[in-house]
């Protein structure tokens, strides 16, 4: 058995910024991105290849979270469209109308949340598909048990595509993003440091914490390495201070066991009915998995 976690928000986004026209519910509300996300899972639900289940689908809502407050500049809603902003709440009910479990965040990030569940489900489970190409949640690949999945490029990384592609294993991946940056998420990262010279590192040390303050103890070659190292020694606590805010919290409370995550079909009645109040008609008769 499998079960798949999906990133509600990353969906969301594909949805609004990807082809096609606006679509619009009956009293003119912007609803293309929330058709999109429907769309996308019915399409999943709908795979032979996939297989579902068991699914839970993630959502930010708001779109800041605690880090917001251990942070200035992590990333917040104020560069989102407001016609997007305006469907994390509809875009949660449609998903529901599916009959698909719904994991809403306020303190919280839906990244924690996917990476919390795949923690916990990955011994009782043959493998934890985690659907979205969001390099954060590669920190939690473990082997072929829990992977990541891009739907959109047809591709999944398992453990080794995770050192393949970053030079570092899964636990270093915070401190790779502390080191170079992710401009997704608002971290600068520490001045000189690229991603070639910052998986060097870490692929020897694990983590910032263990680099040390004198270039002279380094014992692998990168080039500058006595800038480098001058410059993390000043910039270290804003590293550890990134590593924290990339890491994942894997122990948040969610509201349902994997029992709970089964997927029974769609509820015609509900679903019908939802598409009706957004004026989907092409959607009413999407589904083939229908509840009984």
């Amino acid at each position: 058995m499998r079960v798949h976690l999906i990133d509600g928000t990353y969906e969301l986004f594909r949805a609004h910024h990807g082809r096609g026209p606006a679509r619009h519910d009956p009293a003119g509300a912007d609803v293309k991105a929330t058709l999109g996300v429907v769309s996308s899972l019915l399409a999943l639900l709908d795979d032979p290849s996939e297989a579902v289940t068991h699914l839970a689908v993630a959502f930010d809502r708001p779109i800041e979270s605690f880090r917001n407050d251990r942070f200035a500049d992590y990333k917040d809603s104020s560069g989102v469209p407001p016609e997007l902003l305006a469907q994390l709440d509809g875009v949660e009910r449609a998903v529901a109308a599916t009959g698909v479990a719904v994991w809403s965040n306020a303190t919280y990030e839906a990244d924690d949340a996917l990476a919390t569940a795949a923690v916990r489900f990955a011994d009782q489970v043959d493998q934890v598909r985690i659907l979205t190409p969001d390099k954060d949640l590669a920190q939690v690949v473990r082997g072929q048990r829990i992977v990541q999945v891009d739907r959109m490029r047809g591709t999944q990384r398992d453990e080794a595509a995770v050192r393949e592609r970053f030079g570092v294993s899964p636990a270093s991946i915070p401190d790779l993003l502390a080191l170079v940056g992710d401009s997704a998420d608002g971290l600068p990262g520490v001045p000189g440091f690229g991603a070639k010279t910052a998986a060097t590192l870490l692929a020897h040390y694990d983590t910032i914490a263990a680099i040390p303050d004198d270039h002279h103890d380094w014992t692998v070659d990168v080039r500058g390495a006595a800038r480098l190292a001058a410059t993390l020694r000043a910039r270290r606590d804003d590293a550890m201070l990134y590593r924290e805010l990339a890491t994942l919290i894997t122990d948040i409370a969610l509201p349902h066991d994997l029992d709970a995550l089964a997927f029974h079909g769609v509820p015609r009645g509900r679903f019908s009915a939802w598409c009706e109040e957004l004026g989907a008609t092409r959607l009413r008769d999407r589904p083939r998995r229908w509840a009984t």
